[in-house]
């Protein structure tokens, strides 16, 4: 899952072993802080790769055996030595948000998907490693629920990344559904772009399910854990359908009934085909 926008999933939750939480609280900081250097304040293109090119620095430090210069990156070698965490879910994550501060549009979903294996996925890889769970299998089902999510996250929040000159929509979906910059800059909401969007979320939604047997196979609070993170995802993509796809004056944020409706729909995974719930 992307660093961001944590409101609509439970991640670190008290559903997370007690004995996990100060790894995943440091990881947390590396991804967080990292994100900001990328998006936050007014820095300029070059200050913030440089800012970046200090993390790919800690990195190596910690790839060296060395000692990293900052208390951060200190913590994070203790955390990756103690977990026998792989390193290149953190390099993945970086060369992500360096993405984001050069490329603010993607030609096509393949690009997008590029985009999403590294600044997603390395998430739920890392909390697989920490579980001692990351079998091929899991880390594939895995993979498919963090990048669904974060298109998710773009579908949703289309009228926040363009305040950021960033479009994620993929170009050639825009243009196959005659919809143009101009609809997101004007907010406008016709048949082109609700046809554009029912198109993204039919896609966000056969990739979530296809990952959501993991919440299955998955033991304990993690399974549990990872249960009401699918539900939440597909829960939100409900809530763009339900305004009908006007994601610039309504943007999807789940409530307390809507935690209400999750919690029962994790209950009826147990039993149900993987990823299903009523609506």
């Amino acid at each position: 899952m992307a660093v961001d926008h944590y409101e609509n999933f439970p991640v670190a939750s008290i559903l997370l072993p007690a004995r996990l939480r100060p790894a995943v609280e440091i990881i947390y900081a590396f991804a967080r802080s990292a994100d900001d250097l990328a998006d936050e304040g007014d820095a300029g293109v070059e200050e913030r790769l440089a800012a970046l090119a200090v993390y790919e620095n800690g990195l190596d430090q910690i790839a060296a055996a060395q000692i990293p210069d900052t208390a951060l990156f200190r913590e994070l070698a203790k955390v990756i030595a103690d977990y026998q965490l792989p390193l290149q879910p953190f390099r993945d994550l970086l060369s992500a948000f360096k993405q984001d501060v050069i490329t603010t549009r993607y030609a096509n979903f393949n690009l997008l998907r590029d985009y999403c294996r590294r600044s997603a996925n390395p998430v739920g890889t890392l909390m697989l490693h920490l579980y001692g769970a990351a079998s091929a299998e899991n880390l594939r089902d895995s993979n498919a629920i963090c990048s669904a999510l974060q298109l998710i996250n773009f579908w949703q929040d289309v009228a926040i990344d363009i305040r950021k000159a960033r479009i994620y929509l993929p170009l050639e979906d825009m243009q196959k559904f005659q919809v143009g910059e101009d609809h997101i800059a004007k907010q406008r909401i016709d048949q082109a772009w609700r046809n554009l969007m029912q198109f993204e979320i039919s896609r966000a939604r056969s990739m979530l399910i296809s990952g959501a047997s993991l919440a299955l196979r998955l033991p304990g609070r993690i399974g549990w854990e990872l249960r009401l993170v699918v539900q939440g995802g597909l829960r939100i993509l409900e809530c763009i359908e339900a305004v009908d796809y006007d994601v610039f004056r309504h943007r999807p944020k789940l409530g307390k009934k809507d935690w209400i409706l999750l919690f029962w729909r994790a209950l009826r995974m147990k039993a149900a085909p993987p990823g299903l719930h009523e609506k």
